[in-house]
């Protein structure tokens, strides 16, 4: 049974193709995080207000 799922999923990667490029998904990834990098600044003297 396992050796069954584990056959399903190898022919399955073997025919996918990726529909992004490595470089592009490093360059999403680095500007997601940078926009978080700029939202936690936003908000970095909330606690000292009170």
């Amino acid at each position: 049974m396992l050796h069954t799922a584990v056959q399903i999923a190898q022919e399955a990667t073997e025919h996918a193709e990726a529909s992004i490029s490595p470089v592009a998904l490093g360059a999403l990834a680095f500007g997601g995080l940078v926009a978080l990098l700029l939202v936690t600044y936003a908000f970095r003297h909330v606690g000292s207000r009170h």
